[in-house]
């Protein structure tokens, strides 16, 4: 990205600023220079990462990776075991069968939720703790959501959109971190929360091209907001995070009888109305809490 492109993004907000410029400036040489990583992920996952993104890679494989680390280990079986994802309700007492029955969209989803765990452990970021604790929680809230939309409404595989609802955070945590060096930025909010809003898609997509994650995961986490974007052909991933994130928002904010323009646009390019759509997330309300409850949200 160029000078002139981050200039103009700190003028749009019209907060010139040397500490604001370096800081979009540094984030914008990240990016480009890659590869692209959230702080402190500890060695596990990235070995995680590494043997997904080999297209031929076995059970057996990733079994053995799983194996070395007993935290992540026990996180991804009692996934496996969980109401949500378990619904013959036969324990499941070992990883092989564990990765065989959930599949690997739910072993990243286990490996993100323990990188996401030891970040908050890392002293550097302890004051960040009740806002990294607060993304997650949305992170989480949304990917259940996204569960339970993708198999009610659609013929997308549940699994991979809860992954794609889990990662739509991922830029703002990458962005959190990185100002937290920053004091002036968490001083103002309407300045830090301006460079979240022009910059986390952004960042999300190199962090998930770095993880090889699928196009069409990286598609939805980077596009979901645009509310412009094509609106014809089948239902994607994209669209699923769109009514997902944008429901979470609704619904955190209480039984609101007047929806937003974004929530109505996104449920209309599923054919859903609103009544039914609140009424599946009723029925589903066991299962929701269920997801919440072991991705820690």
């Amino acid at each position: 990205m160029s000078d002139a492109e981050v200039t103009s993004t700190i003028e749009a907000r019209a907060l010139p600023s040397t500490v604001v410029f370096g800081f979009v400036k540094a984030l914008a040489n990240e990016l480009s220079q890659g590869p692209v990583n959230l702080p402190s992920v500890p060695e596990i996952v990235v070995k995680i990462q590494r043997v997904l993104a080999d297209e031929n890679v076995t059970n057996d494989a990733v079994v053995r990776v799983l194996g070395s680390e007993p935290v992540l280990a026990s996180k991804l079986l009692n996934m496996a075991n969980s109401v949500a994802l378990n619904t013959s309700g036969r324990k499941i007492a070992d990883l092989r069968m564990a990765v065989a029955r959930v599949g690997f969209n739910i072993v990243r989803s286990a490996a993100l939720n323990f990188a996401v765990d030891q970040l908050r452990s890392v002293t550097q970021f302890k004051h960040l703790e009740p806002m990294l604790d607060a993304l997650w929680k949305q992170s989480v809230h949304v990917a259940a959501l996204c569960h339970v939309i993708a198999r009610r409404f659609t013929s997308l595989n549940g699994d991979t959109a809860l992954l794609a609802g889990l990662m739509h955070n991922v830029g703002r945590i990458y962005i959190l971190t990185r100002a937290s060096t920053q004091p002036a930025l968490f001083a103002d909010k309407l300045t830090y929360q301006s460079i979240v809003r022009d910059w986390h898609t952004n960042v999300a997509k190199a962090l998930l091209e770095n993880w090889q994650i699928a196009d069409e995961i990286i598609e939805a986490v980077s596009d979901h907001e645009d509310m412009q974007r094509e609106a014809r052909g089948p239902v994607t991933l994209t669209d699923v995070v769109a009514v997902a994130t944008r429901l979470q928002q609704h619904l955190s904010n209480g039984e609101l009888t007047d929806l937003t323009a974004p929530l109505v646009a996104a449920l209309k390019r599923l054919q859903i109305r609103y009544p039914e759509c609140q009424s599946v997330i009723d029925e589903s309300a066991a299962e929701i809490e269920a997801l919440k409850a072991v991705l820690g949200g």
